[in-house]
């Protein structure tokens, strides 16, 4: 029976059935490997860099794999994730990071630097230093492991049931036709406990991750909102608290006020310290120990966790205590939040006629209602925030706790690292995609100041309070509360007050468009107090 690829929840797998035995309402779209570029391409291979550089790169994913095609948009109809489906594109950033694929792949990478690092340590005799060749030979494994060679690993857990050990038997394997590596295939693994592979995986993942696709698309969110500021410094609008009309304000100062929130939480990643294990069965060196007694195991295994740019912890179980992931997840969750705040904000104003949104022909925003142009970039935001926070507050709460030494509750609950960085991206894409289609509507924005001169009441009580006028709080209290308020309505009271006449004319030359403080200032500087240069990376 001839082998094919199909794909489930965006992830290739070995059909063994043919696609007549099933149903016709149950078939998936089944093709031959061959006739798949689209998943099993040639150049989709990862790069790994043996230098202990952490500022380098630890894959360097070549992107043509997931370009749309035919073949592709014909599996994501049958994707249970719209990640994986309707979203696919704004997305797949993070698919040969967070995918099966990228999983076995890290975890090669790990097995073969462990051997590597085994064959320089002069006390294990068994491996003695690899020859250039070898070490080549190895290199390439990294360097040129591919999906087809992931589909491999695949074919071999279906046997073991395993899948960390079906890696290390796909090595072994791949070995066997090296003789100098051939000789030490037992090494492979050695000492090690699935979590010791597992827990660098992830680490590796989320670093990649975290500085290669989501920390950008965050930073490019940032200076947007930045220069939204910058452009709207000089733009008046009324403020609103309680959804009531309030002190004036400018756009630009509204929008600096999110640069400089997102721009303070990107600070906090560089306090999240990436952790990584490889200290056995519990944490203790226990065969490590009997196997070779004069290797100063801790400080072995704290070079090679440091070598692949990842910082060691040295006191843990089975498990690294994911402590850091929770931190990390945290501190994204928070970013969300703030970008949430944001989406609702610019959909009010939206509501308000304060931004029109520029239309894209042959768009339609409403089945039935011709008219309408939706916020729907926001609102897909918005909800695409909840989802991603649900699933890290999630993961923040879950992956801290572990009973006793370990239990196996954590290694599900890691496969979704990428769903709620998915989720996050996808938001974040969204809100990008919906600031372009923004159009400042002035007209709107001063009719709304024209109509709310009350606002004014603010400023002449306080001026009454300095010159000593009793009860000015009181008095414009009695003029504004619950009444109509108008330009004459607020100059005939203000002409008869006991005020001197150079502070009498300043408040008579007030308008809601000019009683805006500093908003402008502060909007005009902005580029002071967004930091974009010590934040949003994982060191």
């Amino acid at each position: 029976m001839e082998a094919h690829v199909a794909l489930s929840c965006g992830r290739p797998y070995l059909a063994a059935l043919s696609s007549s035995s099933l149903p016709r309402s149950a078939r998936l779209p089944i093709f031959p490997i061959a006739s798949c570029p689209s998943i099993a391409p040639n150049n989709l291979c990862c790069r790994a860099s043996l230098a202990a550089d952490p500022s380098v790169p630890v894959a360097e994913i070549k992107k043509t794999h997931i370009e749309e095609t035919a073949d592709m948009e014909s599996f994501s109809l049958m994707n249970l994730s719209p990640l994986d489906g309707r979203y696919v594109q704004k997305v797949k950033d993070l698919r040969p990071i967070f995918s099966e694929y990228g999983l076995i792949r890290y975890r090669v990478i790990v097995e073969v630097k462990w051997l590597l690092k085994l064959s320089q340590i002069q006390e294990i005799i068994e491996v003695p230093s690899f020859s250039s060749d070898a070490q080549s030979f190895l290199e390439r494994i990294i360097h040129e492991f591919d999906i087809n060679e992931a589909l491999e690993v695949k074919k071999i857990e279906k046997v073991t049931n395993h899948d960390v050990k079906a890696v290390e038997y796909f090595l072994k394997q791949r070995c066997k036709s090296c003789p100098e590596v051939a000789k030490v295939l037992e090494f492979f693994h050695f000492a090690c406990t699935s979590e010791d592979i597992n827990n660098l995986a992830h680490a590796l993942a989320l670093k990649e991750a975290c500085n290669t696709v989501i920390f950008p698309v965050m930073i490019e969110l940032c200076k947007t909102i930045r220069d939204m500021a910058k452009e709207n410094a000089h733009v008046p609008m009324l403020s609103r608290t309680h959804g009531q009309p309030a002190s004036p304000t400018t756009l630009g100062k509204e929008m600096a006020n999110f640069a400089v929130r997102l721009s303070e939480l990107g600070k906090t990643f560089a306090e999240v310290r990436i952790l990584g294990k490889f200290a056995g069965a519990v944490g203790n060196y226990n065969a490590h120990k009997v196997a070779y007694p004069n290797v100063n195991w801790p400080r072995v295994a704290a070079e090679f966790v440091r070598s692949l740019g990842i910082n060691f912890n040295p006191y843990v179980t089975q498990i690294e205590p994911h402590d850091y992931i929770a931190k990390l997840f945290n501190a994204v969750t928070q970013f969300n939040n703030i970008l949430l705040d944001f989406d609702r904000d610019i959909w009010s104003y939206i509501s308000l006629g304060y931004f029109k949104q520029i239309t894209k022909a042959g768009e339609i925003g409403s089945s039935t209602m011709p008219h309408k142009v939706n916020p729907i970039d926001f609102e897909n935001s918005e909800g695409n925030l909840c989802l991603a926070n649900a699933v890290l507050s999630a993961l923040s709460m879950k992956l801290p706790i572990s009973r006793m030494q370990r239990d196996l509750t954590d290694s599900t609950v890691l496969r979704n690292l990428g769903v709620g960085l998915g989720y996050s991206l996808l938001a974040y894409r969204s809100s990008l995609q919906g600031i372009k289609k923004l159009q400042v509507n002035e007209f709107r924005l001063n009719q709304d100041l024209e109509q709310t001169w009350e606002v004014l009441a603010e400023p002449i009580q306080t001026v009454m309070r300095r010159h000593a006028v009793p009860e000015p709080y009181e008095k414009l209290k009695e003029l504004t509360r619950g009444r109509d308020v108008t330009k004459e309505s607020i100059r005939e009271f203000t002409e008869g007050l006991d005020l001197p006449q150079e502070t009498k004319s300043l408040l008579l030359d007030l308008a809601p468009q000019s009683y805006l403080g500093e908003a402008e200032n502060l909007a005009k500087v902005i580029d002071d107090a967004v930091d974009l240069e010590n934040g949003f990376k994982l060191l």
